[in-house]
């Protein structure tokens, strides 16, 4: 009897079969057991900054960040990449070849002022963290804002030097003038990382912004060559024909055009479907052999799936949190798909947070 016992408890543990295939229990049944509230997610597609007029006019920002800042994020993740992955790309540089060139600023300056390597510099940076002072002095902000430096965390060194009062922007605790000029230009570059990031997580109080990037599906493309480059360029031509005037929209506001409406457009389901349908929808469909569109599109997926870890990495220790990923608007679908997987995350549509 205790042998019919135990076939019979495993018969009902494996998985039933339906017309030939088993059934995979759903991630989303274990969430209504969930203790505590979902962290709440909201992904922000952008069109990268630095590719606007020369003329455009920083102050048009504003209200964007009125609203994100309405959202009260407790965790900000941005399109970068960390300098531990910095640092992995220029070691591996036959892997992935001029990947880090492209990619990763050079730290010389910074390892000069702080006599620093990126792998020590992010250890301090976490011992930093973890030991963060509640009340913490301007020294403190400047030799936190030399340590991101160092570790190739350009955006969260802005953070701190946002932070501090005008007064006291200046040389001093692993500072030296050129790290001091490199934070002072990149106060008044534009670039979503600086202009909305961390600006708005100097405004929150937060200490750090939190970049979620990966480049190491570079190593799916690497080895295809000039092939595989004039294969993909000719998807794109191909399939923007029809949208150049969507396009237009997509890459600035027009000059009657409110930032907010710019932003509800790019990040309208139909833009974004626009968006796909142009490029990797559009690489799907190429015929030709050894189908360089498929390869490309598997790139993409894999790229996406790291920088979501990474972004899932990041809120890890902070259930209940809530998070703002400001993420190129090709990316957004694909991070809402991954992140709506997963057991504790609710995600917010942007559509009605800006408005």
């Amino acid at each position: 009897m205790k042998y019919f016992a135990l076939i019979a408890m495993i018969l009902a543990c494996a998985p039933t079969v339906a017309s030939g295939k088993p059934s995979t229990p759903r991630i989303a049944d274990w969430n209504k057991s969930l203790a505590g509230p979902p962290t709440k997610v909201m992904v922000l597609g952008t069109t990268h900054l630095a590719g606007l007029p020369k003329d455009f006019r920083p102050e048009r920002l504003k209200p964007l960040l009125d609203r994100l800042a309405a959202f009260k994020p407790d965790i900000i993740a941005i399109e970068a990449l960390s300098g531990a992955d910095c640092d992995m790309l220029v070691r591996y540089a036959a892997i992935y070849p001029g990947t880090a060139d492209q990619y990763c600023a050079s730290t010389d300056a910074a390892s000069k002022a702080t006599g620093l390597d990126v792998p020590t510099a992010v250890a301090k940076v976490k011992s930093a963290l973890v030991a963060w002072p509640a009340a913490p002095t301007p020294a403190d902000r400047r030799r936190l804002a030399a340590l991101f430096s160092a570790a190739n965390d350009r955006s969260s060194a802005l953070v701190q030097w946002l932070r501090l009062p005008e007064a006291e922007r200046h040389a001093g605790d692993g500072l030296d003038s050129a790290l001091v000029d490199e934070l002072n230009q990149r106060k008044s570059r534009m670039n979503e990382n600086y202009a909305i990031a961390a600006a708005l997580a100097a405004r929150l109080g937060l200490e750090r912004v939190h970049p979620v990037d990966d480049h190491s599906a570079d190593s799916v493309t690497a080895d295809l060559g000039p092939d595989f480059e004039k294969a993909i360029t000719a998807v794109w031509h191909a399939a923007g024909k029809s949208l150049s005037d969507y396009r237009k929209k997509l890459d600035a506001p027009a000059e009657d055009q409110s930032i907010i409406d710019w932003y509800r457009f790019i990040n309208d389901p139909k833009s974004l479907k626009n968006n796909i349908d142009a490029d990797f929808g559009a690489a799907l469909k190429d015929k030709a052999a050894p189908y360089y569109g498929r390869q490309y599109v598997a790139w993409w997926e894999t790229r996406n799936l790291r920088m979501v870890a990474n972004l899932r990495s990041s809120f890890g220790n902070n259930p209940g949190a809530r998070v703002l990923a400001i993420v190129g608007s090709s990316h957004k679908p694909y991070y809402d798909t991954y992140l709506g997987m997963m057991h504790e995350v609710q995600l917010v549509d942007p559509l009605d947070v800006i408005k």
